[in-house]
């Protein structure tokens, strides 16, 4: 009998081809990298909590903590007393976990916790309204007194979020200042809308759903797609479709085309045109 010890290999099928493993150049090691990354975050599952990786990102329901010593915080929203509260996330420790979760690993244990983020397609600003009760939105007087008792949105309910390199967010009001955590008598902590600068009480984490992400990558895909189109225009051709005179002939007018491409990138080329095509026109076709 032999004493040779059997190789354990791989189970093969018959018929079954064999795959051939592709070396990767030392220049598209970056890119492979980043399409890995890519597919982690679409392998996760809709409703997990992310990061968002820039501001049009932030919509849906949003998870906003605050890394404050010795316990980090929650924006969470009171129903029965109709205010906020920073509500310390050391609280919400189960009792059969002997260590606490990272922040950057905590989720919301509550619907109290939760603010959904709405916004008007193209417009930076976002509005926060509560996940409980009837929705109030989150607003700042000029005074910088920061409440959620409004049921419907104004200017004073317009945020404008900043994300900076290290993920943290900061919100801006219409009066150009941020919210922050302060602390008042007795050692509570509250929201304030006043300060002129980003420190350290200014900065938030915030978290959304996965989906709604993607959500918003597919469409900055699809808007810078639709950019990187052909950005010449055709004067000539759109002359002749839509004038009323020279016979057939195409009129076209002399004026510098650089008026056009700014008129396009300001989104009102139409408007452009029409003005191009009215000085071409002679007294005697109006």
């Amino acid at each position: 009998m032999s004493s040779d010890k059997v190789r354990p290999s791989k189970l093969k099928f018959k018929g079954e081809k064999t795959k051939k493993k592709r070396k990767r150049e030392d220049a598209d090691e970056a890119e492979g990298s980043s399409r890995r990354r890519r597919k982690e975050d679409v392998d996760e599952a809709p409703d997990t909590w992310v990061l968002p990786d820039e501001a049009h990102q932030i919509r849906g329901p949003t998870f906003i903590t605050h890394p404050s010593d010795p316990s980090p915080i929650c924006v969470t929203y009171d129903n029965t007393r109709g205010k906020i509260v920073l509500h310390s996330l050391d609280k919400d420790k189960p009792a059969d976990e002997e260590e606490l979760p990272k922040l950057l690993d905590r989720v919301p244990a509550e619907v109290s916790q939760v603010w959904v983020v709405t916004r008007v397609a193209g417009s930076p600003t976002i509005n926060l309204r509560t996940g409980v009760g009837e929705g109030k939105f989150l607003s700042c007087d000029k005074h910088g007194l920061v409440s959620a008792d409004r049921e419907a949105r104004g200017p004073q309910e317009e945020w404008t979020p900043v994300v900076f390199p290290d993920g943290m967010v900061a919100f801006q009001n219409v009066y150009e200042k941020y919210l922050a955590v302060d602390e008042v008598a007795g050692g509570q902590l509250s929201l304030r809308g006043d300060s002129e600068e980003v420190g350290f009480r200014e900065r938030f984490w915030v978290k959304i759903q996965n989906k709604y992400k993607e959500e918003a990558h597919a469409e900055e895909r699809k808007r810078k797609e639709g950019m990187s189109i052909d950005s010449s225009v055709d004067e000539a051709s759109t002359n002749k479709l839509y004038q009323a005179w020279g016979a057939g002939r195409s009129v076209v007018s002399s004026q510098d085309k650089k008026e056009l491409k700014k008129a396009k990138k300001e989104g009102r080329l139409a408007e452009a045109m029409l003005d191009r095509r009215a000085k071409l026109k002679s007294d005697r076709f109006c």
